[in-house]
């Protein structure tokens, strides 16, 4: 059976593109060093600037990396023709894109940045045009054809600068050190936010808490087991430190054994699974659903500190 017209399109359209991810891939080198360097010494912002698609793909360059700890800004490139250079300082860095590196509308900016001693990121895939003689430092992608060969609409050249524009900020990411619980301070909105959140930002505290002493008369243990409506008892020893835990489950299958307690002690699950307060939400999520369970005691130094039901992590918009 023949493939389908739109298929075929879409891997040539692909298969184009891969080759030329590729090829940049192979060519990075020292200017790429150069401009990681470069970015991660100054003490201002990154200033992102394009025209048209290549705009549109600084914005986004600007977006990741300013959510991932580095600071930047976009800059479009005509309004800085009209009062917007005065948005860029002499501490910043400017990151300059364009394919053909002969965009009008950027003179005014390489014209600033020379001026004043700003250094020049560009990225553009002809070294001998106007941006890329005038960069410090050149970014080169390849000059590749576009994806879309009857109008050489921007296509393979866009996802080549995204790729780019990609490597720089996850080297400059990796270079400072930046970890989930960083990102999360930019993220805490959505799907992402929340699995960045950890199990003490979505943990029941202290008097909420289902728990009693160890040696409490069962029918005493159920009652206040029942009173929190965690379906979930945490038992404690003298120090404070978790002894065990006692589920519904726990109490149906004792119940129905035909055996009788005396206190909570002779139920008890004692080594029950726990959570650090530290611990990604998601991590908390994942170990619920692989053990099957709906509740986890979080604890810290081996005392109870909180409780996470599977319906807080559906609040939460993680689950």
């Amino acid at each position: 059976m023949s493939e389908h017209p739109h298929i075929a399109t879409a891997r040539r359209v692909l298969a184009l593109e891969a080759d030329a991810l590729g090829l940049m891939s192979r060519s990075l080198g020292a200017p790429f060093v150069k401009a990681v360097e470069t970015i991660l010494a100054a003490k201002g912002r990154v200033i992102c600037t394009g025209i048209g698609k290549s705009g549109h793909v600084a914005r986004k360059i600007a977006a990741t990396m300013a959510s991932t700890g580095t600071q930047a800004y976009f800059v479009h490139a005509t309004e800085a023709s009209h009062g917007d250079l005065g948005m860029i300082a002499q501490d910043d860095v400017v990151l300059a894109l364009s394919k053909s590196g002969e965009t009008k509308e950027l003179a005014d900016m390489i014209g600033y940045a020379k001026r004043y001693s700003i250094p020049l990121i560009g990225m553009t895939a002809k070294a001998d045009s106007t941006l890329g003689r005038a960069s410090d430092i050149l970014l080169q992608v390849p000059d590749a054809a576009e994806a879309c060969a009857e109008t050489n609409a921007p296509t393979t050249s866009t996802t080549l600068m995204i790729a780019m524009g990609d490597a720089l900020a996850v080297a400059l990411l990796e270079s400072k050190g930046f970890k989930a619980d960083h990102f999360k301070v930019f993220h805490p909105g959505g799907k992402l936010g929340a699995m960045l959140r950890t199990a003490a930002d979505l943990m029941h505290k202290s008097g909420e808490l289902p728990l009693v002493a160890a040696g409490t008369p069962f029918i005493d243990a159920v009652k206040s087991m029942s009173g929190k409506g965690f379906g979930v008892l945490g038992v404690t020893s003298s120090d404070g430190k978790l002894a065990g835990i006692v589920t519904d489950g726990d109490l149906r299958r004792y119940l129905t054994s035909g055996k009788t307690a005396a206190v909570i002690d002779d139920v008890m699950n004692r080594t029950p699974l726990t959570a650090a307060p530290d611990q990604l939400a998601a991590d908390v999520l994942r170990t619920m659903n692989e053990r099957k369970i709906t509740q986890i005691f979080v604890v810290e130094s081996g005392k109870p500190a909180g409780i996470i039901h599977m319906h807080d992590l559906l609040k939460s918009g993680l689950a």
